[in-house]
């Protein structure tokens, strides 16, 4: 049976804040933490083992897949780390409190800015001390690469052809495979696996730290899925 483990990151220290986070490298909080060990408890009680493990360039989902495989004694796994697989970029409003910014511009347009498929946020600019080309990680990229904010639409189309072209192949090898990753950009693949339509999207939130586990058929149609607890 061919399967994939999808876990969102434990809780960050902004998410504990309720700040707009996105691609701003922020840590795992306390909870966090422990989130990701009881994560990694619950695989090694369920008898889960992986043989290779995708994540993002962004500490709190990489910290997390650390704590998962410490407690499974997979350190050793190969683990890639990609941007495509990077939180949603939220523009302008990384940094910024939710509540306070729900007050400012109104609950519906930040609730469109943060869970609609097609909407984008504000926008930074190329010159912006928050633009990630600043950053040494993504110093490779070409500048056009890099967002200055995204719908989910955009995520979705930066994480499904890497989910076609690099991740299928290696689900077709029978590789045991677990994702570490973001409330959006597992939106965006889970979007894409379970076929939600662009108004129910909104509706799905993902919680932190529980692993949601996929059956496929032969085909990679969907056969089961359901949080590990």
């Amino acid at each position: 049976m061919k399967r994939i483990v999808l876990i969102r990151h434990g809780e960050s220290i902004w998410n504990k804040k309720n700040i707009f986070t996105g691609w701003t490298d922020v840590k795992l909080s306390k909870k966090g933490i422990k989130e990701a060990k009881n994560a990694g408890k619950l695989l090694k009680k369920n008898n889960f083992t992986f043989n290779y493990a995708y994540t993002s360039f962004l500490k709190r989902a990489i910290h997390t897949l650390w704590e998962i495989l410490y407690k499974l004694d997979l350190v050793w796994i190969k683990t890639k780390k990609t941007w495509k697989l990077n939180e949603r970029h939220y523009g302008n409003l990384q940094g910024l409190n939710k509540e306070k910014t729900s007050k400012k511009y109104g609950k519906e347009k930040v609730l469109q800015w943060r869970r609609s498929y097609t909407i984008k946020p504000p926008q930074i600019t190329y010159e912006d001390k928050k633009f990630p080309g600043n950053e040494i990680k993504y110093k490779k990229l070409n500048k056009e690469e890099i967002p200055l904010g995204e719908s989910l639409l955009d995520t979705y189309n930066r994480v499904i052809p890497y989910w076609k072209n690099k991740i299928i192949p290696k689900i077709n090898k029978n590789l045991s495979i677990i994702i570490v990753a973001h409330g959006n950009s597992l939106r965006a693949l889970i979007k894409y696996l379970d076929k939600i339509s662009d108004e129910k999207i909104i509706k799905l939130n993902i919680p932190t730290g529980i692993p949601l586990i996929y059956e496929f058929k032969n085909d990679l149609k969907v056969k089961n899925k359901f949080y590990l607890k």
